[in-house]
């Protein structure tokens, strides 16, 4: 097996309890010294509330399943001041900053647009989690696939479709990746390999795991060699109460489908806190419940998202199974355009704020010489033209024809079949009467 790291330290990668590895034969992590004896108080990622952590260092040594799964957890979050190997490229760096850049340019610009009245019905947007887009996905191939949320404008740039596409999309115009007929929350591209974006929470979970079992069913059953595609599940952490959450872990662990679950856990579902709507707050936890390995990671540090990302990624394709992936991060938006974002406290925001992924990343390039100033303001300049021209393209391109509301209905491509005259339906001038004018 390859090592998972922080941001600096390589750390042995995740084992599942009982199993063994090169680095543990034993199948387990070594207890951590520094969890201290009894009720550990502490708080909770970035948010005012605290919870109790349970163990005690006796109930660690005597339960291997429960402290390798801890262990992991705590070594991803290490405290990392010694002086590293760089774990990137200059080539890669600059990658990741460009992509990281463009989501939240493009968000930025969908604001300006939503409020100009551009776009219509509810934009989520992506602000503050953009290191969890990149880190994920810049490390896929173009045949693996991504399941979105409704919060998926990032995602799918991550993952290739063009930004014009993206922006037409969003403006309800012909030449979006959906025609116009998705809007904000239904980009798909089956050129790029993104399944969609979903409204309702959890939809997307089935989705993605009939993906990876799809790839596992062409690769052992057709002998397709080829089909090696993995299969990256995002969500946000109010899905991780509701069923098809623990369904789809189940199935997944079962079957070892070669799928990453991506909890974004932005400590927020639209205006409910994460740790007064969930009995054990650390979503990861629930991994090992189904015999997968959870981590829980750093998710405003693109480059701990990354190695930890590497792992799981690896551990899919290579046919070893599924992996939840706990990223805490934090929206610097409202829960949409239209939320004043009036809940959360000053406090808590500001502290993620501090912790902007993108100041990071641009810190740690210039302070590691893997790229100066200038740059960085190439890249920028980059990105602000192509958003420009995404809009103007966007604004430019045609709205659909009313015929188009009865296509993609039935399997039928001419939409609602035949009617009692032998013709198309669609066919009928006055079939589409008192329809919305779109």
């Amino acid at each position: 097996m390859t090592t998972m790291s922080t941001c600096r330290i390589p750390v042995p990668s995740i084992c599942i309890p009982g199993k063994p590895s090169s680095a543990f034969p034993e199948g387990r992590l070594p207890v951590r010294p520094c969890v201290k004896a009894g009720w550990l108080r502490k708080s909770f990622m970035g948010s005012n509330l605290r919870v109790s952590e349970h163990r005690s260092v006796k109930a660690q040594r005597s339960n291997v399943g429960v402290s390798a799964m801890a262990s992991a957890s705590e070594l991803v979050q290490e405290n990392v001041d010694a002086k590293p190997d760089l774990l990137i490229t200059r080539a890669e760096g600059l990658e990741l900053y460009e992509d990281m850049v463009l989501g939240r340019s493009f968000e930025d610009m969908c604001a300006q647009m939503y409020y100009r009245g551009k776009m219509f019905g509810f934009v989520h947007l992506y602000n503050g989690q953009e290191a969890v887009s990149t880190g994920f996905i810049k490390l896929l191939k173009a045949s693996d696939y991504v399941c979105s949320t409704y919060r998926d404008h990032v995602h799918a740039l991550s993952k290739g479709v063009p930004a014009r596409a993206v922006m037409s999309e969003l403006f309800g115009k012909t030449t979006g990746c959906c025609r116009g007929q998705g809007g904000s929350m239904h980009m798909f591209s089956k050129e790029h390999g993104l399944l969609g974006g979903f409204a309702f929470i959890g939809e997307g979970i089935p989705v993605a795991t009939g993906a990876a079992f799809n790839t596992k069913y062409k690769r052992e059953v057709l002998k397709d060699d080829s089909a090696d595609a993995v299969t990256i599940a995002f969500f946000g952490d109010g899905t991780c109460n509701n069923g098809q959450f623990f369904e789809c872990l189940n199935m997944a662990a079962l079957w070892k489908l070669p799928i990453v679950f991506v909890v974004e856990n932005n400590l927020w579902a639209i205006g409910m806190s994460h740790v007064r709507a969930t009995s054990v707050p650390e979503i990861w936890k629930k991994g090992p419940a189904f015999g997968m390995p959870g981590v829980h990671v750093d998710g405003m540090d693109v480059l701990k998202v990354r190695e930890v990302a590497k792992e799981a990624i690896s551990r899919a394709r290579s046919g070893d199974g599924p992996t939840l992936v706990e990223c805490e991060t934090y929206r610097f938006r409202g829960h949409s355009l239209a939320d004043p974002d009036e809940l959360r406290d000053p406090v808590e925001k500001a502290h993620y704020a501090s912790r902007d992924p993108i100041v990071s990343l641009r810190k740690y390039l210039i302070e590691n010489n893997l790229a100066n100033e200038s740059d960085l303001k190439v890249i920028e300049k980059k990105i602000d033209e192509i958003v420009e021209d995404a809009v103007e393209f966007a604004d430019a391109s045609p709205l659909p024809q009313r015929g188009q509301l009865l296509e993609n209905v039935f399997a039928d491509p001419k939409g609602f079949g035949i009617g009692p005259d032998g013709r198309y339906r669609c066919e009928d001038p006055g079939f589409t009467a008192g329809t919305t004018q779109v």
